[in-house]
């Protein structure tokens, strides 16, 4: 694997907030009925790992399948985490007939680090940890900032295996995850895995192929892409219009 400041510099090409002119989501006929969840259970708090390498929380076999691909750095992508996530948890998620599911799309070597640190904590903890870091966003910036090119020339003299956790712990990542629960020494290894950071780039380059991403947030809804959709009320809209 090359160098993560090297991989990652050819995908940064990206936008944050982009338009899209993908295929435009066609309704069902009538409106899509709920699902109930299994007994003892919510569909909000059922969470799996998809083979696209998402994290999908709600009914796995729903009728309206909504995938995000956003990016941990994106100022677009905070903004729709803190208007979405409830009324996407509680009024669609939780009726059983939609399904959120979460794809990195990797623009800088921060999202390397933090997708790393985000994924790190499995399953029940992902969403949590990604509404927290989007919410955080801010402060990481400021912290990115204040480091300046001491932090850049400092990983670039690392091994590929050293930059993740070194920018994780410059930007605040380790000390977050741990409050939240994840060991150390478990974040340690998931941001020295060189294979799980190269294969959040190949998914990013794959998926950027296939649905011709014009930027983050970029949404799918059953597969197509949701045109000119990067907030709350247009993936709100594209919902409905599908019968949720």
């Amino acid at each position: 694997m090359r160098t993560l400041l090297i991989t990652v510099s050819a995908l940064a090409l990206a936008a944050c907030g982009g338009d899209s002119d993908g295929n435009v989501v066609t309704a069902p006929a009538g409106s899509v009925e709920n699902v109930a969840a299994p007994a003892g259970q919510n569909w909000t708090e059922v969470v799996e790992r998809t083979p696209e390498g998402g994290f999908r929380m709600g009914n796995p076999d729903a009728p309206l399948k909504l995938v995000e691909y956003g990016s941990r750095s994106c100022p677009a992508c905070a903004n729709f985490s803190e208007t979405a996530s409830e009324p996407l948890k509680q009024q669609y998620v939780a009726s059983g007939k939609v399904s959120f599911e979460y794809r990195d799309f990797i623009r800088s070597p921060l999202d390397i680090s933090a997708s790393l640190v985000g994924q790190c904590g499995g399953t029940a903890a992902f969403f949590p940890m990604l509404e927290g870091m989007m919410a955080d966003q801010t402060a990481v910036f400021e912290r990115l900032e204040a480091a300046g090119e001491g932090l850049q020339a400092q990983l670039q003299g690392m091994p590929p295996a050293q930059q993740a956790g070194a920018l994780a712990d410059a930007l605040g990542y380790v000390e977050f995850a741990k409050a939240r629960g994840v060991p150390e020494p478990q974040l340690r290894q998931c941001l020295a895995d060189t294979n799980a950071a190269q294969a959040l780039a190949d998914g990013t380059q794959s998926a950027a192929q296939e649905y011709n991403l014009p930027g983050t947030p970029t949404f799918l809804l059953n597969g197509k892409v949701v045109p000119n959709a990067v907030a709350w009320p247009q993936v709100e809209q594209a919902l409905k219009a599908a019968g949720a």
